[in-house]
């Protein structure tokens, strides 16, 4: 929710704290957050009446807006091998050519399509900074600032993270032509989040990534964490069992056993995708109090295989999810993909859901646990329905086709699983 906006509402029904709660009073105050969450309130006069049951709006922990100029454009075969990597080299080329006025053309799509999808925060992951041939922008930010223009022309919020981008794989010591762009060293990512940062824009907040292991050298990385205070640090991590092969080859480590040895990670860190992680580095994550971003449909999309969700968890480890490539741009499908990549593999239904709660709601699990996930991704101490979070809600249209006649206990089943238009 951004914007003039009342200063009192009232819904029926709201989640709150991972479980719904009935008449509830929601009072913004002056800073545009919840100044008061309070069930079990009659609805005043003077608030008002929101037109059906209310969720917290999402993080979309993970997107690559450039993107979204080519979702849906990579669906033909061009070798017996297509896998990731092909798709990394069409991707490249569409990298090379997007100027900073186009880029906040698709950007401003996409985050509208995003907030239509029922997200109301974006982690912007962004390694795109340099002019194509290379050189550098006379402002260095002129990509940045326009990802953040085009987040207030649509009115989600942004995490923006400028990328540490130094080469091309673990034995190669200089980037690829064609990654030209990406370049950075520890000291101009620190650079640039202290100029995002200060910019204080409405809705604009900043952290770092590291573009994975293969990208960076280890002293960069902990140059860039050194003394980087609570801000966010994304990182993306085991996504292809190519760059867990590798890693072991340079380092005589797994990526995420190597970061948790060598890197210190924290309450700070997302680890993104941790597709191709073991139960002994999924403990070490959790013993280290990092969470983990899953982009399941881009996952899919890109073969990269089905991390053990129920593992991540059980181990109590923070998850949040993402769009990534964009070629969906809705948490329900997210998380449906989530749930139903388990099942698959597993041959069982709810694999997701909490054990030994009677009858638990998978969607109930999952939405809470990326509602805290996502909040965490993004920099924020509180999300959700909850005093002195951003004022941020969807209203769900319960009087959509797919939710008519649906028992209260089961809307985020239905909301999750059956493929309602939006919120």
């Amino acid at each position: 929710m951004s914007g003039p906006a009342p200063a009192l509402l009232w819904a029926p029904r709201a989640w709150v704290g991972g479980r719904w709660a009935e008449h509830v009073l929601l009072r913004i105050g002056a800073d545009g957050h919840w100044a008061e969450v309070r069930p079990g309130v009659a609805a005043p006069p003077q608030a008002q009446v929101l037109a059906g049951p209310v969720v917290p709006g999402l993080v979309n922990a993970h997107s690559h807006a450039f993107q979204r100029a080519f979702a849906g454009l990579a669906e033909h075969r061009e070798s017996e091998a297509d896998d990731f990597w092909s798709w990394r080299d069409r991707m490249y080329r569409v990298a090379l050519r997007i100027t900073p006025a186009q880029l906040r053309a698709v950007a401003a799509q996409l985050y509208t399509e995003l907030l239509r999808g029922g997200y109301t925060q974006v982690c912007e992951f962004h390694y795109l900074h340099h002019a194509p041939d290379g050189s550098a922008y006379a402002d260095p930010l002129a990509l940045s600032w326009a990802l953040a223009d085009a987040a207030a022309e649509a009115g989600i919020g942004l995490t923006l993270l400028p990328v540490l981008y130094q080469r091309a794989g673990f034995h190669q010591h200089a980037l690829r032509a064609d990654q030209r762009r990406f370049a950075t060293d520890a000291g101009t990512v620190r650079a640039m989040q202290r100029d995002l940062a200060a910019s204080a824009r409405p809705l604009l907040n900043a952290g770092v990534a590291v573009h994975s292991l293969r990208a960076a050298e280890a002293a960069a990385i902990a140059a860039l964490a050194d003394g980087l205070g609570d801000m966010p640090i994304h990182i993306h991590v085991a996504e292809q069992q190519a760059e867990v092969d590798d890693c072991v080859a340079a380092t005589g480590l797994r990526p995420i056993d190597w970061l948790c040895t060598h890197a210190a990670p924290d309450a700070r860190w997302q680890l993104v995708h941790a597709t191709h992680a073991t139960k002994a580095e999924i403990d070490a994550v959790a013993r280290a109090g990092a969470g983990i971003v899953l982009c399941p449909s881009t996952e899919a999309n890109l073969g990269d295989g089905l991390t053990d969700v129920p593992g991540w968890l059980a181990a109590g480890v923070p998850l949040a999810i993402g769009s990534d490539s964009q070629v969906t741009r809705s948490w329900r499908e997210e998380l449906r993909w989530l749930d139903y990549g388990q099942r698959l593999l597993r041959r069982q239904r709810n694999v997701c859901a909490a054990p030994d709660e009677g009858r638990p709601s998978t969607a109930a699990r999952l939405l809470q646990r990326a509602l805290d996930g996502g909040g965490r991704a993004a920099g924020f101490a509180r999300w959700g329905l909850t005093a002195g979070a951003r004022a941020d809600l969807l209203v769900i249209d319960a009087g959509d086709a797919s939710l008519l006649g649906v028992p209260a206990e089961r809307l985020l089943d239905a909301l999750v699983f059956s493929s309602p238009g939006r919120p």
